[in-house]
């Protein structure tokens, strides 16, 4: 990895943190309908359920995808941009999954265009964020790599901090839902950390593959996603 300036670092922990409104902690990305189907029940399972979706969803598919899209924005090829965005977009096989992309997508690029993010030079990259919204809609990784380029901020570090606030989001999910303490939490948080960094190679060993190798095969988590929207009894909004 390259190294990191404290501006650099400011602005990825910026984006990282969950103080971002862009509504992530309303959604568990179906670990609340895993819990309410008896597959989730303690610290252990939650671990368990948060590592192979870490391993098999996250790094197969949506990290090397946000790489694929990071490198577009830094060539201004707003063609490649677009097709990786409808890619992802048409890749979330729920109802839900859709809308929590799309709806997290629409909040992070308002806002983009209401602080000073980037400063004047990535006013054009906001309004071709805002052509996405207003067209085929806007993914979650599509700004977040916008947002990233916009700071030339180095794609390892910032696929990190994606990785990180994805991790962070369904640990907290766990914490309201099982539920879990907040030691048991933090401990599970640490525990994943090692494998959030094999995530991140694994996701540069696909993006660079002719063509990518972008994998969306989780039939489980597909099913309980769907499963999801009828649940009775919910505090996510996946």
């Amino acid at each position: 990895m390259a190294d990191l300036s404290i501006q650099g670092l400011c602005a990825l922990l910026h984006l990282a943190s969950p103080q971002l409104p862009v509504g992530g902690f309303s959604y568990s990305q179906g670990l609340e309908a895993a819990i309410e189907h008896g597959l989730v029940t303690d610290a252990g399972t939650a671990r368990t359920w948060i590592a192979d979706a870490l391993a098999h969803g996250f790094a197969r598919c949506e990290a090397p995808l946000w790489l694929l899209l990071r490198r577009a924005w830094s060539a201004g090829d707003e063609g490649v941009v677009r097709e990786w965005n409808q890619w992802f977009i048409a890749s979330r096989d729920s109802r839900e999954a859709r809308a929590e992309t799309l709806q997290m997508g629409w909040s992070l690029h308002s806002l983009l265009r209401s602080v000073p993010w980037g400063g004047e030079a990535f006013a054009p990259r906001i309004a071709q964020l805002g052509a996405l919204v207003e067209g085929p809609g806007l993914a979650y990784p599509t700004a977040f790599a916008c947002a990233c380029a916009a700071v030339d901020a180095d794609e390892d570090h910032a696929l990190l901090a994606y990785g990180f606030a994805w991790l962070e989001n369904q640990v907290a999910a766990a914490i309201k839902a099982v539920p879990l303490g907040q030691v048991a939490g933090q401990s599970l948080l640490l525990a994943l950390h090692p494998l959030l960094e094999q995530a991140v190679g694994e996701a540069r060993r696909r993006a660079s593959e002719a063509p990518p190798q972008l994998d969306t095969m989780l039939p489980q988590w597909s099913v309980l996603q769907a499963r999801h929207e009828h649940q009775y009894s919910r505090l996510f909004r996946s």
